[in-house]
């Protein structure tokens, strides 16, 4: 019998997906599941989006360039310089999601056995994206007691190697929330510099950034044009998880021209997609307040909850709208599984995310879960309430 390869064994599960199974049997035994799994906002698409697509008159649904329409990249260019952030369209590749925009730049920057130090807990899929393309995730850890704060620059300098080709952040981050300082981007930089390293920033939470903080991106830093590689998306901002369209953004014109080519091998992002984006890109700015403002709430809801369950330690998020939470439990894959299988509240129960797929350090996070603050509070409050009940009586 024909084999599959060993690449395609050691690609890991999604720690956020694997669950699935177990939370349909749980629905169709009749239970409510509260989805705090998933990042999936309840927040609705802009109006000026879906109206972009019903509204179309295409007669024929054709390619778009590899690298993205122009008119498209060109309002991603105007939407950067509102943020302070210049670039034009030619340093600009639409991709189908973030995810792409992440392989591309892999696929762009390394070969196989190379390294890239991740500070983790980090995106799980990363864990992935890095056996697809062959590449070693060396981990710099961060810890929940002092909120996931960056480790001091000298921890990134150990971990540099001949095989070191770039280091890779989440600003701000999933799975912690956490959003990293001007001056921690500053030290970045001049780290990659030094040692003639790319710098990767995953940005797709630009916008959610709390308690008056303000993102800064690493295409706002001087002096490091050619090592800075961006990765972003509309999922999250928009609320358009399935509009699967991203971008990869760099100064860097040879990276730019080397991931084109792997454009051109998928031939092209999405059409239909990148008309209700374009459209989106028109979405007033009041939007983004009240958004903010919801998570904000949100946020602080969660927190205060779950700061009530003795025994639980919990990350504050300054950006985004995921936190980790440590609880008094040895293995959170069994715990999660038990909530979908075994647990409920008058018929109600939680899913979560176990938090070791978000480390590729073995045997970390064993007793951590994410958290998706994408309910609104009513529901939050109740699953906190279905967690202090469930720790109540579970056993290891």
């Amino acid at each position: 019998m024909p084999t599959v390869s060993l690449k395609g064994k050691s690609m890991p599960q999604s720690p956020i997906r694997k669950l699935v199974p177990f939370a349909e049997k749980a629905i169709k035994s009749g239970k409510t599941i509260y989805h705090l799994n998933i990042g999936q906002p309840d927040i609705k698409t802009p109006k000026i989006a879906l109206d972009a697509i019903k509204n179309n008159t295409l007669e024929i649904l054709a390619y778009s360039r590899s690298e993205g329409s122009e008119i498209y990249r060109k309002k991603i260019a105007q939407y950067y310089s509102k943020h302070s952030i210049e670039v034009n369209h030619n340093q600009i590749i639409v991709t189908t999601g973030g995810s792409e925009a992440l392989l591309f730049a892999f696929g762009s920057i390394m070969d196989v056995d190379d390294e890239v130090i991740i500070p983790e807990p980090f995106y799980a899929n990363y864990n992935g994206f890095s056996t697809a393309s062959g590449v070693k995730i060396v981990p710099v850890v961060s810890k929940i007691d002092n909120n996931f704060a960056l480790p001091p620059i000298e921890e990134f300098e150990k971990l540099i190697s001949k095989k070191t080709k770039a280091i890779l952040i989440c600003n701000p981050g999933n799975p912690t929330g956490y959003l990293y300082s001007k001056e921690e981007i500053q030290k970045l930089a001049a780290i990659v510099k030094k040692h003639d390293l790319f710098l990767i920033a995953d940005e797709v939470y630009r916008e959610f950034t709390y308690d008056g903080l303000a993102h800064y991106s690493i295409l706002q830093e001087k002096g490091i044009e050619n090592h800075a590689i961006v990765i972003d998306s509309v999922s999250k901002r928009y609320s358009m998880c399935g509009a699967r369209i991203g971008c990869l953004v760099s100064k860097n014109t040879e990276v730019i021209s080397t991931a084109l080519k792997f454009a051109q091998a998928r031939l092209s992002p999405p059409t239909f997609a990148q008309i209700a984006c374009e459209a989106a890109l028109d979405t007033p700015q009041s939007y983004f307040d009240d958004v903010i403002s919801e998570y904000v709430d949100r946020r602080n809801t969660l927190i205060s909850e779950l700061q009530k369950i003795e025994g639980i330690k919990v990350g504050t998020p300054k950006g985004a709208f995921y936190c980790i939470v440590e609880l008094p439990v040895k293995n959170t894959d069994a715990f999660a599984q038990w909530l979908l299988e075994d647990f409920d509240v008058d018929g109600e129960t939680i899913m979560v995310a176990p938090a070791a797929g978000f480390y590729s350090t073995k045997n970390v996070g064993l007793n951590q879960i994410r958290i998706a603050y994408v309910l609104n509070k009513e529901s939050l409050i109740k699953s906190v309430h279905i967690l202090k009940e469930a720790l109540k009586v579970y056993k290891d």
